[in-house]
């Protein structure tokens, strides 16, 4: 039958050939496809937070990489006992001191590990762990040195010896030197955090509460050193407090929701499978191309 015969099988063959994408034009398509997926995840789901400071030690460690879910706070607030990392206000002294090259080059890389999610953070970036929601009251010390929420004492494991402050040092104003402070009732819309390294860390003892729309995410693992790979998650102790004080008593409304969650949760692994389906295809293609060479 006419169309049919070798030479027409051929010539489908040669028009296959020529439709394919070469190798050196589909690696630069895949790099550009893997770079809009590493930005497109940073910026809706997880992104990657070095640590600059030794305010959350022994929990987390100088140059130590925590993954940071960024999505979780769309669908609900932050949990007492929780690592977030946030925006400090106005009032937080920065903890990123180091002096950083100016040169084009290093301008160039905290460019593109800012999109990908692997840069330093800001200098008002944090992380700390989450002590008081709004309308608890949160104060040091009971009987035993505990800082105490709603009158209850807590117990925390994370904090290592030697690392809590000097319970002998009186209070001073707009200083975190002593382990104790006043009743801080906190309000609407805030939390009261601190960090695991208590004669370190300057938190919301002597910073202030921070605003619940100020964070970014929630720490949930360590990544990096790989040795140090290690889940972060809510102690037993608050988990019981919690249990039996879900909420504080006198706690205002919730606050808005800083994203649509839609965008997240829909638009994006629509993105995905998109350009994973894409992929496969050109997958494909290089396989058939291999078979027939």
């Amino acid at each position: 039958m006419e169309g049919y015969g070798p030479s027409s099988r051929r010539r489908r063959s040669v028009i296959r050939r020529n439709k394919e994408m070469p190798l050196w034009q589909e690696l630069p398509l895949l790099l550009v496809v893997a770079f809009c997926l590493a930005v497109l995840i940073r910026t809706f789901l997880v992104q990657a937070f070095y640590i600059p400071s030794g305010s959350m030690e022994n929990t987390l460690l100088v140059q130590d990489r925590v993954l940071v879910n960024k999505v979780v706070y769309d669908m609900r607030d932050p949990l007492r006992g929780e690592v977030v990392v946030f925006r400090g206000t106005d009032k937080w002294a920065p903890e990123v001191t180091e002096v950083v090259s100016n040169t084009f080059l290093a301008k160039l890389g905290r460019t593109i590990g800012d999109l990908v999610g692997v840069s330093r953070p800001g200098e008002r970036d944090f992380i700390k762990r989450v002590i008081g929601l709004p309308g608890d009251k949160v104060a040091c010390c009971d009987s035993e040195g505990r800082i105490t929420v709603n009158g209850v004492g807590i117990d925390e494991p994370y904090i290592a010896d030697g690392f809590n402050s000097d319970l002998s040092q009186p209070p001073i104003a707009g200083q975190c030197t002593s382990r104790r402070f006043t009743e801080v009732t906190i309000p609407d819309g805030q939390m009261f955090v601190m960090g695991d390294h208590r004669s370190v860390s300057q938190d919301a003892r002597c910073q202030g509460p921070v605003p619940i729309e100020n964070v970014i995410g929630r720490a949930f693992v360590v990544v990096w050193p790989s040795d140090r790979f290690a889940g972060l998650s809510v102690p037993d102790v608050w988990q019981q407090f919690a249990a039996a004080q879900p909420t504080a008593a006198g706690a205002g409304p919730a606050p808005a929701r800083r994203t649509d969650p839609v965008v997240a949760t829909e638009i994006l692994p629509l993105l995905l499978s998109v350009v994973l389906s894409a992929r496969s295809g050109m997958s494909f293609a290089t396989r058939r191309r291999r078979l027939r060479a």
